[in-house]
């Protein structure tokens, strides 16, 4: 145990030693990570041998080491060491804190266990807790936690997981979680003693029968009353000890093996109301698209054809010809049009983009509309209509409104109309800035402007940007081109504070000679397209469409550092599990 406690002391030390210097120093002996191809157990650190994770090299480092990562490989670079962002460097060494802290913790209570006597009193209570029967009892109005409200001051029979336990003078009190609300539950008298009640423990699941009592005034739990337990069973005891729940996602976790344990991870308050206001915006959304005239459908996810650029296709074998997972519907739905009007999607879209960056994922919601007979303007109002209409539906129900204070309480709803910005306007503000491109330069006209500089702009900016007239290089071959400007095309990209892009959108080309020369000029075979020409070839229409992140759009309103938060089991580069 001494040796844990001095090398404790020594992590401690040179914590304490760091404590005057910036987060973001990048100095110290290299040490790389490679989330995709990196080990936290085989790993030493070399560029040969890299960790996983940055908290996994700091914890077998030490703190005194300039962390690196690898630069996705692009078009216009080959993958590269370079050193971690100074927010991931912040980040990654508040989490070795927190582990520091974690093992000194444990360190701790080993060596209190290991002084303590046996305790002969607690063994011999445990065991005449094993001869406490409760009588069974009938009855009792079977509801979930949701119900509790409405069925105070009756018998009720409810089931759920303990959420939280504590013990006080006899009784045990219990926060009872069964997705649908919390409950506190009160064990008194017998009840409190069976051997169940002593051994209960966390993410355990039980049945209670008593009596739903509001609390009064000076006292405090969820929804201001109890249930003040009659009977109680358990259903099925979760483990102590090592495999304790605590233990599986204690904070300070490192990322990695909480993503392994993300099963149990959305059982935190955080991660549920996340995902519970997840579904609020998508109801809202679909309301909206219903209340705006939209009709939902849904397209294939299995295609033969791209949309966004072959480089970031998933290949598979279909009955022994090549397909993909789906880039986007977009152009499924342009089809749709003439026989139904406009209309919308809530599918799931796939990138195989090697990009580890925070607003990217492998597989994400892809919420995507077309619309016929309009022109740029009325996109952007249909842009601004969706978005504002469908927050408005989501913070006029109390549930989910509460929910998003709780997660972001400086959220600011979004003023009208959003600020426009042209790209040639976007490129001079960067250079003013002394904002510069990946590679050190100023922007020219021309660059596809980099996450992290349109990040840094949009954040300074403060409020929902309209990023338009972005040129047709960097652009899909579909994009109508800009009338008297045909180097840039009719697309907008809606940037929001702390997220950056949430939707790509354009107006379309409607032309079927103008989009037969878009695909010669991308090397596409127009032949499997025969069926998105005929779109122009059997009446025409200026038509217009967009996609939207869910998830991004989530980060932004529920203030998450990541969009994998904002995925029930997210997948990115190197995860497809659990």
């Amino acid at each position: 145990m001494s040796a844990v406690r001095d090398s404790l002391d020594k992590a401690a030390a040179a914590l304490h030693l760091r404590s005057d210097k910036p987060a973001d120093a990048a100095e110290g002996t290299p040490v790389y990570i490679d989330e995709a191809a990196g080990s936290d157990t085989t790993g030493d650190g070399s560029e040969s041998a890299p960790f996983a994770t940055a908290v996994a090299a700091l914890l077998a480092r030490g703190p005194d080491v300039a962390l690196h990562t690898r630069r996705p490989a692009s078009d216009a670079a080959p993958s590269a060491w370079q050193p971690i962002s100074a927010s991931g460097n912040k980040k990654a060494r508040k989490l070795y804190e927190q582990q520091v802290k974690k093992r000194e913790k444990a360190a701790t209570r080993e060596e209190e266990e290991a002084r303590r006597p046996r305790d002969d009193d607690e063994d011999q209570r445990l065991e005449a807790a094993k001869a406490v029967v409760l009588p069974a009892v009938d009855g009792g109005k079977k509801i979930k936690i949701r119900s509790a409200i409405g069925s105070r001051d009756q018998q009720v029979r409810v089931s759920g997981w303990v959420h939280r336990l504590r013990s006080q003078k006899g009784l045990i009190f219990i926060i009872l979680r069964d997705g649908t609300g919390y409950l506190q539950v009160v064990l008194g008298g017998d009840c409190a003693k069976t051997y169940d009640a002593l051994t209960l423990t966390l993410e355990s699941t039980i049945e209670v029968v008593g009596t739903i009592k509001a609390l009064p005034e000076g006292k405090s739990a969820p929804d201001n009353h109890e249930l003040a337990a009659d009977w109680w069973r358990c259903i099925g005891k979760a483990p102590g000890g090592d495999e304790a729940f605590l233990n599986r996602v204690a904070e300070g976790t490192e990322m990695s093996k909480l993503a392994d344990s993300r099963h149990l991870v959305i059982r935190g308050e955080t991660a549920s109301s996340v995902l519970k206001v997840r579904a609020a915006v998508l109801r809202a959304f679909r309301a909206e698209f219903d209340a705006l005239g939209l009709l939902e459908v849904t397209p294939p996810c299995m295609v033969q054809t791209q949309v966004e650029g072959g480089s970031t296709l998933f290949k598979f074998d279909y009955y022994g010809q090549e397909a993909y997972l789906t880039q986007s519907s977009q152009l499924y739905l342009e089809t749709c049009l003439p026989s139904l009007g406009d209309v919308f999607c809530v599918q799931e879209s796939f990138r195989a983009e090697k990009s580890h960056t925070r607003r990217h994922l492998s597989e994400y919601t892809h919420l995507e509309a077309e619309l016929g007979f309009l022109t740029f303007e009325d996109l952007l109002a249909h842009l601004e209509q969706i978005i504002c209409g469908t927050l408005e539906r989501v913070l006029a129900d109390p549930a989910s409104a509460s929910m998003i204070k709780q997660l972001n309480p400086d959220f600011a709803f979004p003023s009208r109309p959003f600020r426009r910005m042209d790209y040639k306007e976007a490129i001079k503000w960067l250079n003013e800035h002394s904002i510069l491109t990946d590679e050190g330069k100023e922007h020219v006209v021309g660059d596809d402007i980099a996450e992290a500089a349109e990040r840094r702009m949009t954040d300074a900016l403060n409020v929902p940007i309209f990023l338009t007239g972005f040129p047709r290089e960097i652009k899909s071959f579909y994009m109508k081109r800009v009338p008297g400007d045909e180097h840039f095309t009719e697309s907008v990209d809606v940037l929001m504070p702390g997220v950056g892009e949430i939707v790509g959108g354009s107006m379309r080309m409607s032309d079927p000679d103008e989009l037969l020369q878009a695909y010669k000029n991308e090397g596409i075979d127009a032949k499997p397209y025969h069926w998105y020409t005929d779109q122009r070839k059997y009446g025409t229409c200026e038509h217009g469409g967009y996609g939207l992140g869910v998830e991004r759009f989530l980060a932004w309103l529920t203030n998450r550092y990541t969009v994998r938060e904002a995925s029930l089991y997210p997948r990115w580069t190197g995860r497809c599990t659990p």
